[in-house]
């Protein structure tokens, strides 16, 4: 990797260390306790034990910092210009239902720009990371977003809504208004991943709505330093607020703006 910075040190050795803990949950995945924060959001007793060993690793490593957790919400720190934005299990469901396709989220925000972030998959181990500036890694490999310039050639990833959240109605008329340009439209469940491999080109594009910070920071800086553009649904830079997130390459974005618009 062609970044090897004292923040890469941190996020990565955080991630790493909360990762480890992770996977012997997995493992035992029938044993876990688990309870019920909302409909269909679950909080498991991984997350808990992921985000306090992230907190205190990162808190280590910057102890000035504030934070943003999924879990234990905004925690302010003396330095009010950098926070960390933290989600300990992005993919929590398929987490739980024993899918192999989940994630640690770390974002760095200053004075409310994100100029770092890490994605990482414990499972497969792959840890993809990118700071402004210094372009965008998986593991050791540079990575760029896709090339391609027509839909009828591309694979879309989004996000459903399920039980408990709204919107099911104008996501249908998004759907249908994507899935008749493209080759394929993938919903795989973990917002942070669905934006890392936009920027690894794996997949050429990803839109969804009602996402939060801690969903997103990471995947952001990721998708600019591949070369990739993201904006909310109407072509602005109010994503962070909203939770509404298009992300493409350049070419393909101008094409998929005025599709989900449209519906």
């Amino acid at each position: 990797m062609a970044v090897r910075s004292a923040l890469w040190t941190v996020m990565t050795g955080a991630a790493q260390k909360a990762a480890r803990a992770m996977k012997r949950d997995f493992g035992e995945i029938e044993q876990l306790q688990v309870s019920q924060k909302g409909p269909a959001d679950f909080v498991s007793a991984a997350d808990i034990k992921a985000e306090k060993i992230l907190r205190a690793e990162l808190l280590k490593a910057r102890p000035r910092f504030g934070f943003l957790l999924e879990e234990g919400g905004e925690v302010s720190g003396e330095d009010a210009h950098h926070r960390w934005i933290v989600d300990p299990i992005d993919g929590t469901t398929n987490f739980l239902h024993g899918i192999p396709h989940f994630a640690i989220s770390i974002g760095l925000e200053m004075d409310g720009e994100i100029i770092a972030g890490l994605v990482y998959n414990p499972i497969v181990e792959e840890m993809y990371y990118a700071e402004k500036g210094k372009g965008a890694f998986l593991n050791d490999k540079r990575l760029r977003v896709s090339s391609r310039v027509n839909l009828t050639d591309s694979v879309i990833a989004t996000g459903i809504p399920f039980h408990g959240r709204p919107g099911h109605k104008p996501f249908l008329k998004q759907l249908e208004r994507v899935m008749g340009e493209v080759a394929g439209v993938r919903r795989m469940g973990t917002a942070s991943l669905d934006l890392a491999y936009v920027a690894a080109g794996r997949c050429d594009g990803f839109w969804e709505q009602g996402l939060r910070p801690w969903d997103i920071a990471a995947g952001i800086i990721l998708v600019r330093e591949a070369g990739g553009f993201i904006t909310d649904l109407q072509g602005g830079k109010d994503f962070m607020a909203t939770g509404n997130v298009l992300a493409a390459n350049p070419k393909l974005h101008k094409q998929l703006l005025p599709l989900l618009n449209a519906a």
